[in-house]
């Protein structure tokens, strides 16, 4: 985003109630807390736990990175202008927020993917998974991740950097994000909206397909169990995974359906804001409280602490 005359932005936030910024701050702090240690705690089980060493939760722990990287790169820098009041942000910090902001975003899609591929390898190839899904598949897969993230990244993010910002330089937004940043900018930016909408259609079409593929093999062969336990135990393994996938797609879609529709910013900020603070809070619980390897992983280690603690 070259710059014109303008050297920092000051970011609208959601609001200037100074009571319901107090709400908005107790309640992102909350959140926030909770999904580092929701996120910390799978991540340490997966390393100290031999039974969570799998494939499964290899990828799960990347996730758990992936959305701490993701609320950390946008909620702190909010709750900080909540508390101090200071909105100005430089303009170099507004280029990296976007930048780590959408970089885990993008990425967290194909490492959804990525995932529902593994559960399909899990129950329709069982003999074959584990000569499939070796340690260096799973490191290369993860690094695939990150690198198609990257290169869907590239095209908006070099438009991006040769616009133009003369006189407005106030973001309707608690961060910076690409659509209010091209709605202050003096240069022509049809190309660059163009080409986000474009990257983001081709994303979500993409790993939506791999998933959507993966889940209907799954379910066909789940379906050709002989028994009821079979068919609990498989779908159990499964649903976890089904619902982080509906929450992430669903409110995504929501986001990038009419995104020039002026009338809809406060709600898409509202949505947005849930998508940086919620999100990454539910995904822990709902791995954990539906997997019971995770579950007595945890139970274990809280002994192992207690008794550490008691000598």
């Amino acid at each position: 985003m070259r710059n014109s005359t303008v050297t920092k932005f000051i970011l609208l936030g959601l609001t200037d109630d100074p009571e319901l910024q107090g709400l908005i701050f107790i309640f992102l702090f909350l959140t926030y807390t909770l999904s580092l240690t929701g996120n910390l705690t799978i991540i340490t089980l997966t390393f100290v736990d031999s039974h969570l060493k799998t494939p499964m939760y290899f990828f799960l722990k990347n996730f758990s990175f992936l959305e701490m990287s993701f609320t950390s790169s946008c909620i702190p820098r909010y709750l900080y202008s909540i508390a101090t009041g200071d909105r100005v942000i430089t303009y170099n910090s507004c280029v990296l927020q976007v930048f780590f902001t959408d970089l885990c975003g993008v990425t967290e899609f194909f490492l959804l993917a990525t995932m529902s591929y593994d559960r399909y390898l899990a129950i329709c190839k069982p003999l074959h998974y584990v000569t499939i899904m070796s340690n260096r598949v799973c490191r290369i897969l993860i690094i695939s991740c990150w690198m198609s993230g990257l290169c869907v990244l590239i095209p908006p993010l070099s438009l991006g950097l040769n616009l133009k910002f003369c006189d407005s330089n106030k973001i309707d937004h608690f961060g910076c994000d690409a659509f209010p940043l091209v709605k202050i900018s003096c240069s022509e930016t049809w190309l660059m909206e163009q080409t986000v909408i474009i990257c983001a259609v081709l994303t979500l079409n993409m790993t939506l397909t791999c998933v959507v593929l993966s889940y209907a093999c799954i379910v066909k062969t789940i379906l050709r169990f002989p028994s009821a336990q079979q068919k609990k135990k498989a779908f159990s393994t499964c649903s976890s995974h089904m619902i982080v996938v509906s929450i992430t797609y669903g409110t995504c879609i929501f986001i990038y359906i009419n995104p020039t529709a002026k009338e809809e910013v406060a709600i898409k900020k509202v949505v947005s804001l849930l998508i940086f603070s919620v999100s990454p809070v539910l995904n822990p619980f709902i791995y954990t409280l539906r997997n019971n390897q995770v579950k007595k992983a945890f139970k274990d280690s809280i002994k192992r602490i207690a008794l550490f603690s008691s000598k």
